[in-house]
């Protein structure tokens, strides 16, 4: 179908009047956040809009909070404070079975946390007062006793161990364990109904806890004491083993040791054996020997004359050759006076012979005795060395044999030490055992109170507050996440990514009439949308244009007569068409008949006997007509665009109402042949996803869209900035499917 004669506006064309019209708008709402109001606005917005449920969920949460502190029972709080050292007193400077303690801290303290809130001191509490027996104490906890009777009877178990049960649980509830920060302190609350039972309890709690405490060391003296008393009756057994171990394996190889040494160690170490020790007498005899062969080897070699020192040193030879001289004398002083023959002189000369013969032989008695100690000497040293041969060999394999000895030895001397260590542990322990000195110490007995705890009525209301702050905010949170209408003209922008063309307030009364104040918000309002209309062409404001919303009763028959007035009063011929061939109404707002119309003329009438001339200064109308039995087969012709094109020559703009986007195909049709198309959205009632829809098809169908108009917008609820002071609340409504559906003047 053709278009109208008219100049259109084309999709991705940004004429530099549209782009002036971007700025200013972007200009003249900045302020007022048009890309996006900050977040906190946001929820200030959404907490208007639902004031009245926020103050029902408010009020009701602070009268629970109220009545509910008024009917709770008075509580009593006993406190007591205690101190908790990482290391235990030790008294008799003897480590005892925990021996140091790590340097970090708080495992150690969330240890005895732990352990002051253990059900079994509760128990033991519950013991040392007798609480099972007590009425009064679960009479103070509110615990009714038929219940707990009456669970014994039927259920298992006893019916004192189900007191116990019981009263166990009511103390591990009521008990409140805190640290103080920064110290070995904690403090212990116990709260009851009762004051003087509440400091009953906290006392006893404290007084338990030591006694746990110094139990656990006892008992755990006593296994550690019991441990010990096993693993020594081993290690003797093992050690007395190991030494028949070791003496029968010293028999057997004939290892006989003299000497032994234990180091500081504990170790033991062999110095001497016997074996050693002969080798050492045997080996000192043989050096001793070896001189003496090699002393008498040396004399016997020098024995060959008469001067050696045997010689020289026998004072026999030395008086035979003293005797000697004398004859030797004798006889040269005869032989001066006789002949050698001369008797005496013979005689002289047999006695030198003689002395001569007994220096012989004595000298051959010297040389022959230095040859039998040489004889000796080299037996002896052979017999030694055959000796020291033997003992060596044995000594090598006593010290092979030694290893296995050493082996066993060091078993022995291990399980010794293992032995001695465990004994003085045993005897250690015993000391710290039997001290019983404790690291947990009172610092503030818990003292009776005077004053009950709670309920507080200033804790409670603010309790309630947050309570109903924070259902309000869910709620709320949730209804808007369910909500999908356009909520605040932002939405415009940043959802449905279309332009915005102006903001339609609610008002209570009819706007048409309105209008005709200059000064009224609905007349500035659609002023101001005619003053951004005039910038979405490159030829100022639109000669024709279209109006259309979602669905019905959104306000466009209303914007459309609206616009129309606005336009005239600006001195333009205006006609304002009624499209909507279903349910038309713009002469219901008129007040004229609607006899004939717009469909008379696409049917081929004559314009000029059709149309109500002047029904206000400037602006003609063009009711629909009687409405047709198929609009969309009388639109699909071409005759609706020749008649905009006679139109349009007769007036300076033309506004068209049409129907609504959904399940209709009219409005694709007509806006194809105006410029463009204005589209009403009504504030918090029209979904997202449906206008999304409608913008899509109207786009698909080659309609162009100037923007949207939100309208009915309600100030009271929004404080976002754009209201020019309206009031409050008109009605909107819309008959669709009969031509004579009563509305409301500005029911579409």
């Amino acid at each position: 179908m053709e278009a109208s004669n008219y100049p259109r506006q084309q999709v991705g064309d940004l004429p530099r009047q549209m782009a002036m019209a971007n700025d200013l708008a972007a200009a003249d709402h900045v302020e007022q956040g048009i890309f996006g109001s900050p977040i906190l606005i946001q929820y200030w917005q959404a907490a208007l809009r639902w004031r009245l449920l926020i103050g029902i969920v408010l009020i009701s949460s602070l009268l629970v909070s109220v009545v509910a502190t008024l009917l709770m029972a008075p509580l009593y709080d006993a406190k007591t404070v205690i101190e908790v050292s990482r290391e235990q007193k030790n008294i008799a400077n003897v480590e005892g079975v925990d021996g140091k303690l790590a340097p970090n801290d708080a495992e150690f303290y969330q240890t005895q946390y732990s352990l002051v809130k253990a059900e079994s001191l509760a128990e033991r509490v519950v013991k040392r007062l007798k609480l099972a027996s007590d009425n009064s104490f679960f009479e103070s906890h509110g615990v009714d006793l038929e219940a707990i009777d009456d669970s014994a009877a039927t259920g298992g178990g006893t019916f004192a161990q189900k007191r116990i049960d019981g009263a166990t649980q009511l103390l591990l509830k009521n008990m409140e364990v805190n640290p103080i920060p920064r110290s070995r302190l904690i403090e212990l609350r116990y709260r009851s109904r009762s004051p003087q039972q509440a400091a009953n309890i906290a006392n006893a709690w404290v007084a338990e806890f030591i006694n746990a405490t110094m139990d656990r060391q006892f008992a755990s003296s006593a296994d550690a004491r019991k441990f010990l008393e096993g693993r020594l009756a081993q290690l003797r057994i093992r050690i007395d083993d190991a030494e028949r171990s070791i003496v029968r394996y010293t028999n057997a190889k004939g290892i006989v040791t003299l000497d032994t040494v234990r180091d500081q160690e504990g170790k033991t170490f062999s110095t001497r054996t016997l074996a050693s020790a002969d080798l050492e007498a045997l080996n000192e005899a043989l050096v001793k020997a070896k001189a003496e062969r090699i002393t008498a080897s040396s004399r016997l070699i020098r024995s060959g004359g008469d001067t050696t020192p045997d010689a020289l040193n026998s004072d026999f030879i030395t008086s035979l050759r003293t005797k000697r001289a004398e004859l030797d004398a004798q006889y040269a002083k005869m032989l001066v006076q006789f002949e050698p023959q001369y008797p005496p002189a013979v005689a002289i000369r047999q006695q030198r012979d003689a002395v001569d013969q007994a220096i012989a032989s004595e000298l051959r008695r010297i040389v022959n005795g230095r040859q039998a100690a040489y004889t000796e000497a080299l037996q002896r040293e052979r017999s030694l060395q055959a000796q020291v041969d033997s003992l060596i060999g044995e000594l090598s394999s006593q010290r092979e044999a030694a290893i296995q000895q050493t082996i066993i030895q060091r078993d022995v001397d291990t399980n010794r030490q293992l032995y001695d260590a465990l004994l003085q542990r045993y005897k250690e322990i015993g000391v710290a055992g039997s001290i019983g000195a404790s690291n947990i110490s009172v610092v503030d007995a818990a003292k009776v109170p005077k004053v009950p705890s709670s309920p507080s009525m200033l804790l409670n209301v603010i309790i309630g507050l947050l309570a109903g702050i924070s259902l309000s905010a869910m709620l709320v949170f949730g209804l808007e996440q369910i909500d999908e209408g356009i909520r605040s003209p932002d939405d415009v922008k940043l959802l449905l990514k279309s332009t915005l063309l102006g903001n339609i307030p609610l008002t209570k009364d009819d706007p048409l009439k309105l209008l005709e104040d200059s000064k009224s918000d609905i007349s500035e309002a659609y002023f101001s949308t005619r003053s951004t209309l005039a910038f979405s062409t490159n030829h100022g404001f639109p000669k024709s244009l279209a109006v259309t919303s979602t669905r019905p009763g959104e306000g466009k028959s209303t914007s459309s007569y609206s616009l129309a007035w606005v336009i005239a009063k600006t001195g333009k011929s205006v006609l304002l068409v009624d499209g909507d061939l279903r349910s038309p109404s713009i002469h219901q707002m008129a007040s004229i008949s609607n006899a004939k119309g717009l469909s008379n003329l696409l049917a081929g009438e004559i314009v000029s006997d059709h149309i109500h001339a002047e029904v206000s200064p400037n602006l003609s109308l063009l009711t629909s007509g009687p409405i047709p039995p198929s609009p969309a087969e009388l639109l699909s012709s071409d005759r609706f665009s020749e008649l905009l094109s006679e139109l349009g020559a007769k007036f300076d703009h033309i506004v068209i109402d049409l129907p609504p986007v959904l399940g209709l195909a009219d409005a694709v049709l007509m806006g194809r042949c105006v410029e463009g198309v204005i589209y009403v959205v009504q504030s918090e009632r029209t979904p997202r996803r449906a206008i999304r829809a409608s913008l899509q098809r109207l786009r698909t169908g080659g309609v162009h869209v100037f923007g949207l108009i939100v309208s009915q917008i309600d100030y009271g609820k929004h404080s976002f900035g754009y209201g020019y002071g309206y009031g409050y609340g008109y009605g909107y409504g819309y008959g669709y499917g009969s031509s004579d559906a009563e509305v409301k003047v500005v029911g579409k």
